[in-house]
């Protein structure tokens, strides 16, 4: 049996909440039940791994809803599953939807390249204000897709001003908070209808998993859910296992996380070498008043752009502590050119548009010590540097 018990502390349902109880021998953590076969007659659910409906499936979205302050939540085998299963869910042919431009470089290809497939009609705003929202909605739109912060560039959307519009139009409202995670921003409280995750990222947090996950309404996950089982996204009991287990530790790691990305914002805010820094928690940022206003803290993540002397492949290859490589949120600093990983897939005309510079690096700031990570990157840049 899992602890129902609502607790008022984050930390506290990240350790306890969606722990199946060892009744038979008393372990201090959640048994993992790894069988694809479950007796069926005279139960209250068919348990199978493709619907989600293992223990350890079935727990650990417990925890997920929990933090999320949604009624339930559906964990699936990528990031990208959580998304395609939640928007495919509720779009159709002949459906319109509103997408923010600025989002991750694979949600975008996905709908520039397979909603014609569909029938599904979409457009990307031109700004982040509601009234660019607001000046895309046609007599058939069915929904609004944001993702704040945003990835690379972090930039923010006024959650609760797109979630009224939504409401106003009838709209089905999704967001991606990857970067923020519920620790710091909890979108459903502030009106938005669906809440994606990449769960290899934060939730995660050891670059060791591969997940997905959605929390919203029990009405609108079962209809996710029945959707998703089609499709086949579905995650191991023995990654699910993994993933409740360092969801445990997800606030210890988080706030360390985002203390070393203030020190090293600021750090590279005031370097000579730094063209630009993108962190919505520096104070002269454009983002920075919407961020306090909707977030408990700004995260740990950050994106600048080296001066045009430094070249970006050899600044990373320079790195000697912070790992050039691909995704993030792990425990390990980590950085990455958007141009040549997140968004490879968009043409160079449309990174462009969107603020992605070949000399833009997304840097995942990781629990190091914060005087070693600002090293590193001083060496790097002083090698690397014409």
């Amino acid at each position: 049996m899992p602890l129902k018990k609502k607790y008022k502390g984050m930390s506290t349902t990240c350790t306890h909440v969606g722990r199946i109880i060892d009744e038979q021998f008393g372990g201090s953590i959640s048994p993992i039940y790894m069988g694809t076969s479950y007796e069926y007659i005279d139960k209250d659910k068919d348990r199978y791994p493709r619907y989600s409906s293992t223990p350890n499936q079935e727990y650990l979205s417990k925890k997920i809803a929990s933090l999320e302050e949604t009624e339930e939540a559906l964990i699936l085998g990528s990031g990208m599953a959580a998304i395609s299963s939640s928007l495919m869910a509720f779009l159709s042919s002949g459906d319109h939807i509103v997408v923010q431009n600025d989002i991750y470089g694979g949600t975008r290809s996905l709908i520039e390249k397979y909603f014609n497939n569909f029938g599904i009609e979409y457009s990307f705003t031109k700004g982040l204000l509601v009234s660019d929202f607001e000046r895309e909605i046609r007599k058939n739109t069915k929904a609004i897709y944001i993702e704040t912060p945003s990835n690379p560039l972090l930039k923010i959307v006024d959650i609760s001003d797109i979630a009224n519009l939504s409401k106003s139009h009838s709209l089905v409202s999704y967001i991606d908070n990857t970067f923020a995670t519920p620790i710091i921003q909890k979108p459903h409280k502030l009106g938005i209808d669906i809440v994606i995750h990449s769960a290899t990222k934060y939730f995660g947090g050891h670059s060791d998993i591969c997940a997905g996950a959605v929390a919203s309404s029990k009405e609108k996950i079962d209809k996710i859910w029945s959707f998703s089982k089609k499709f086949g996204g579905s995650l191991s009991d023995y990654t699910a296992w993994l993933l409740e287990r360092s969801m445990k530790t997800l606030t210890v790691r988080f706030y360390e996380q985002q203390k070393n990305a203030k020190i090293l914002s600021s750090f590279l805010n005031d370097s000579s070498s730094i063209e630009k820094v993108h962190f919505p928690g520096i104070e002269n940022n454009e983002f920075y008043a919407i961020a306090c206003k909707q977030m408990d803290g700004f995260g740990a993540v950050i994106s600048f752009e080296l001066k045009k002397n430094i070249s970006p492949k050899e600044f990373l290859t320079s790195l000697e502590l912070i790992n050039p490589s691909m995704s993030f949120a792990g425990v390990e600093s980590t950085m990455l050119s958007p141009a040549e990983t997140s968004h490879q897939l968009l043409s160079k005309k449309e990174r462009i548009e969107q603020g992605i510079v070949d000399n833009l690096i997304r840097f995942s700031v990781g629990i190091e010590d914060p005087e070693d990570l600002i090293e590193d990157i001083n060496l790097a840049i002083h090698k690397c540097k014409k």
